[in-house]
């Protein structure tokens, strides 16, 4: 079938995108669903600071691209061997595919499953399939076994979630990356529990779930911090307890005063070392700092290792907030049916593919939350 996706030729280019133009919208042939695979018509894709690093080269990817990774649809076909989902049903996609039977897999923790890096790595399914190619033959690579910046997605039965109807599909899209990333870095890496105190470093979309999982969590201190005075206010609106505005010498400093000496888990999101830095240095004794942030793939972070172990502080990574995509999306979503994950309020508008440019552009400058791609109109 023929339809319009938005292709990425070039990574680095500079801005401003809507001049630049990295992402070029083009008609494309999607081959049918293979074995094990569905079709999916694109309803709404959120898009993500992970999107952006893409387009920035902080993530090398293979060109050309697909990229997006975070949203929701409806299943239009189903390949050989997927009997549990048929024509109509609602999905989320999931951007980390696995393979089901890996030690990972087999031991809960398919968001590290290898396979999925496999296929990142080379632009393809997690069967090695690629479905999307150039009206001259061509085929393009694939993102995360997603790539849905398009109108249509053929994707991993795997790489799928059905949901219930009766969900408005621009909310359930950002349950796809934001959602599952913020709130399961609170709820199943850091393992919250109430009365405790924690801190988000880095408001966007993924900080802002963090935020609204730890108010559901019953954190005793919730504290906000970014460079961006207007996401404090909103994060205070929501939920936080205290807010701290960073890019100053003394936020860390200002922080462990308020906080008699730090927060138990301090849930870093940015994405960047300053960032790191200053989770760390807001970090407890005896706490944990948390990243689910993805800096250029070349960045490191160093830290006083005597102070690691004498004050019994833990670093850890979380990657789509260790969650099992089918255990963890109904449980998040019976907590949006209750209003404790309110992911109406982070958007920020809708962007026609043909405007995808200039919402990186808006994304880039941290002045929006999550603005939804709706391929479709």
């Amino acid at each position: 079938m023929r339809m319009k996706a938005a292709i990425l030729f070039e990574q680095g280019l500079p801005r401003p995108y809507a001049k630049t133009r990295p992402l070029v919208v083009e008609e494309v042939e999607l081959d049918p669903p293979g074995p094990g695979e569905i079709l999916i018509e694109i309803a709404a894709a959120g898009l993500c600071h992970s999107d952006l690093s893409t387009i920035e080269n902080q993530r090398p990817r293979p060109l050309p691209i697909v990229i997006g990774h975070e949203g929701a649809g409806i299943v239009r076909e189903c390949g050989a061997g997927v009997t549990d989902l048929k024509p109509g049903d609602h999905v989320i996609t999931v951007f980390a595919s696995s393979c089901g039977t890996c030690r990972y897999c087999a031991r809960g923790r398919p968001n590290i499953c290898p396979s999925g890096n496999a296929a990142r790595a080379a632009g393809s399914l997690v069967s090695g399939a690629k479905r999307i190619k150039r009206l001259d033959g061509n085929y393009v690579n694939h993102n995360s076994g997603l790539s849905l910046f398009a109108q249509f997605a053929v994707v991993a039965r795997r790489s799928a979630v059905k949901i219930d109807k009766d969900i408005p599909l621009d909310d359930a899209a950002i349950f796809g990356c934001a959602v599952m990333t913020g709130a399961g870095a609170v709820i199943n890496t850091a393992r919250l529990q109430p009365g405790e105190s924690v801190a988000v470093v880095g408001l966007g979309g993924v900080g802002m779930n963090a935020l609204f999982a730890a108010v559901a969590s019953g954190a005793d201190r919730i504290i906000a911090v970014d460079t961006n005075p207007k996401k404090l206010e909103q994060a205070k609106e929501w939920g936080a307890t205290d807010v701290f505005l960073a890019g100053n010498d003394d936020c860390a400093a200002a922080v462990r005063d308020a906080t008699d000496g730090g927060l138990d888990t301090v849930i870093e999101t940015a994405g960047t070392i300053p960032a790191m830095q200053l989770a760390i240095a807001v970090t407890a004794r005896g706490g944990s700092t948390i990243s689910a942030g993805l800096p250029n793939v070349n960045a490191s972070v160093s830290y006083l290792h005597a102070s690691l172990v004498s004050e019994e502080k833990s670093i850890r990574g979380s990657y789509m907030g260790s969650c099992v995509a089918e255990r963890d999306i109904p449980r998040l979503l019976s907590l949006y049916r209750r209003g404790k994950m309110p992911v109406n309020k982070l958007k920020s508008g809708v962007v026609k593919l043909e405007e995808i440019n200039e919402g990186f552009d808006r994304l880039s400058d941290g002045t929006v939350l999550r603005q939804m791609l709706k391929p479709n109109g």
